[in-house]
């Protein structure tokens, strides 16, 4: 449908009148779940009952259907069966209901048949200018407005108090036990929104509108595909760009799941790297679990303010669990630097047994010597050294007499150190753990879930200078050489040499007099290589010849190039032999590109060789970024220590290797609709200030 304002959702999650079409007075209808937890919980809006056969329905009078409404009303709910939704809201005069929910299933999920009925209910709507919520929802809920337009009985076994966290689920039944997760662990939610078979509003809309609500401080989604991957990317940039932080569940993270979403919910579930690579980029924290999920939304909930970095302190009365605390800091990529000298000297003239590096184990002497605690972690946190301090007390917790201790350590540690978060764990009984959490503490029984916690967390700050990638589309240079049908080996590099990429010099030889007379303007060894579109592994054909230099060699090896590919390959085309300086030392990279079908154009790099072709050691980012996240992708990979410079090696030009990567993500930008895939193999680094050189290309055309 036609993407209308930002003020047609207002009028869907913040309705002012609600419409319910199907509505009824026996519990347990569908039609009757909404009218009862709007009036149970004290909607103040307007309520109409739709039904043509009742007068007045829970109370509440009745019209027979929606063109019998006195005047407009912001949202219709529709309950009616699927074969009667498109009928119901045809009833609508133009302009009088500003949005719909629709439960109904039946629809595109079903089939060809579903399909077409939902067409249907869309064309409707597109006249009527009504905005689309499902069908095939369980709708959605504005808990500060008491909102509750959903038929999911998840709120009417308890509901859960307003807060900070915008909720939106395409699965409407991951979306109540999510809803149920929330009230059990005492989160407060602004909004929760299920998006169902998403004929007109889905996900991205969602966290768009919520990234601009003044109710919501964190965004939780969970998704199971997407089709839009360009409004997506704008709701993703709508939040970093509001400070308002967004955990993902994303299913589909294998093949088999992938399949089973797809089967699911036919949306498109797309490259699970993708998905990846679009999460790092704007910055939203993707959960792996249900636990994770949760924790991740709690954490940035609580804590107005996430870790600064990654340095974290541990603090603990158990070595053995700080040891197990320091495992997950190592694996969660948290720093654990030691606390200053003067500060553990101090500790263990107080606590001789104590151990005073970080972790930092006060042993059981903070349990009969109450003021080590707030002490220890003052002195800890004296000099500015950690960004989130992380306490372990056991079963401590759980101690009335020692209670006041603890909260007057939660309390003054929030005044005296507001830039640092603090995290405790211990087992807290459920009143305990809460008075914390609004002192704004952080509260977990498992320690090491608090150690992945903070870890996701503190991710944020890799990115918080980073300025969100633009997506708006790259102009394409002037004067760029014109599009064929197809780009031999010497075609594509000077292709990507025009669009700004390091590309080796090279010419293509048509016989041996070319090849002496490109070596020799040259002025150097150089390389020759058999161009051929048939011919993939040159080197397997005899197609390679190195470091060749002076006439006669060159002739030789010309020669000797065509014998060995006219007898290993004669069916094989040939366009010529390329000739190229030899390349300097340095460390084989790779960058590609390929056309995701819903983001478009992704960039891939990673280390050449076994790196790329065994371990698959790569990163990926959507076309187009700077350099700045160039240099972040670059970072990302496992074997960044080698372009760092390993067992005596320099260190290489990484900021020349992160400059050609932009370069490349703006030429897949520009030229989407012309190339389809880009290989640059290999992308040599050379030592630093020296820059990189892309030795060999593979472009191919869209639709080839």
């Amino acid at each position: 449908m036609t993407q209308l304002p930002d003020s047609s959702l207002s009028r869907l999650f913040d309705p002012q009148g609600i419409a319910i079409v199907g509505a009824s007075a026996t519990p347990g209808k569908i039609g009757a779940m909404p009218v009862t937890l709007l009036r149970q919980h004290g909607y103040e809006g307007r309520i109409v009952p739709v039904n043509p056969r009742a007068e007045a329905i829970q109370g509440l009078a009745a019209v027979p259907s929606l063109d019998a409404l006195d005047g407009n009303i912001d949202l219709a709910i529709l309950a009616v069966p699927a074969a009667h939704a498109a009928q119901a809201l045809e009833r609508a005069r133009p302009g009088q209901v500003g949005a719909a929910v629709v439960f109904t299933s039946g629809f595109s999920e079903t089939g060809a048949a579903g399909a077409a009925q939902q067409e249907r209910l869309c064309a409707i709507a597109r006249e009527r200018g009504i905005r689309l919520l499902g069908p095939n929802c369980l709708g959605f809920m504005n808990v500060r407005r008491k909102v509750y337009a959903t038929f999911s009985p998840a709120p009417a076994n308890g509901i859960v108090p307003p807060g900070g966290i915008g909720m939106v689920s395409q699965s409407g039944a991951f979306g109540a036990y999510a809803y149920s997760m929330a009230r059990d662990r005492g989160l407060g939610l602004s909004h929760w929104i299920s998006t169902g078979n998403e004929a007109d509003i889905d996900v991205a809309d969602c966290i768009e509108w919520l990234a601009h609500d003044a109710d919501t401080r964190v965004i939780m989604a969970y998704m199971e595909g997407c089709r839009d991957g360009a409004k997506l990317r704008r709701a993703l940039a709508a939040a970093r760009a509001a400070g308002k932080p967004v955990v993902v569940t994303k299913i589909g993270r294998t093949q088999a799941g992938a399949q089973a979403a797809a089967s699911h919910t036919a949306a498109l579930a797309g490259d699970d790297a993708v998905y990846d690579a679009l999460f790092r980029q704007y910055g939203a924290l993707r959960a792996r679990s249900i636990e994770d999920f949760f924790n991740l939304g709690y954490a940035l909930d609580t804590w107005k303010r996430p870790p600064a970095g990654r340095r974290l302190g541990i603090f603990t009365i158990s070595g053995g669990v700080g040891a197990l605390m320091a495992d997950e800091a190592q694996d969660a990529g948290l720093a654990l630097p030691e606390p200053a000298a003067s500060a553990q000297e101090r500790l263990l003239e107080r606590v001789p047994f104590a151990s005073g590096r970080n972790p930092v184990d006060v042993t059981g002497q903070a349990v009969s010597e109450p003021g080590l605690l707030l002490t220890t972690a003052d002195d800890m946190l004296a000099d500015g050294r950690y960004d989130a301090l992380a306490v372990f007390l056991a079963a401590a917790g759980s101690s009335e007499t020692l209670w006041p201790t603890f909260e007057a350590f939660a309390r003054e540690m929030q005044a005296r150190h507001p830039g640092v978060p603090l995290a405790i764990s211990a087992l807290f009984p459920p009143a305990r753990r809460r008075e914390l959490e609004r002192l704004g503490c952080l509260v977990f029984p498992d320690p090491s879930a608090a150690i992945r916690t903070i870890g996701a967390v503190a991710s944020l700050a890799d990115r918080a200078d980073m300025d969100a990638s633009a997506i708006a589309p790259s102009a394409s240079p002037d004067g760029a050489p014109p599009l064929l049908d197809a780009y031999n080996e010497v075609q594509a590099m000077e292709l990507l040499r025009h669009a700004g990429l390091p590309a080796t010099p090279c010419t293509l030889a048509a016989d041996a007099g070319a090849a002496v007379r490109a070596a020799t303007a040259l002025g150097c060894p150089v390389a020759l290589k058999v161009v051929s579109p048939d011919i993939v592994h040159k080197s397997d054909v005899g197609g390679v010849k190195l470091n060749v230099a002076g006439e006669d060699p060159l002739r030789r090896a010309h020669a000797d190039i065509m014998d060995a590919v006219r007898r290993r390959c004669p069916q094989a085309r040939i366009d010529g032999v390329l000739v190229a300086p030899m390349a300097p030392k340095g460390v084989e990279c790779i960058a590609g590109v390929h056309c995701d079908p819903v983001f478009g154009p992704v960039v891939m790099f990673g280390l050449g060789g076994v790196f790329v072709e065994v371990l698959k050691d790569v990163s990926f980012r959507l076309a187009p970024f700077g350099r700045d996240e160039a240099l972040a992708m670059i970072r990302e990979i496992k074997g960044y220590a080698l372009l760092q410079g390993a067992r005596g090696a320099p260190p290489c030009d990484i900021g020349a290797l992160a400059d050609a990567l932009a370069a490349l993500s703006r030429f897949a930008d520009a030229r989407r609709a012309d190339f389809s895939s880009v290989e640059i193999n290999p992308l040599l680094a050379l030592p630093e200030g020296q820059g990189a050189l892309a030795l060999d290309a593979v472009v191919i055309r869209s639709g080839a």
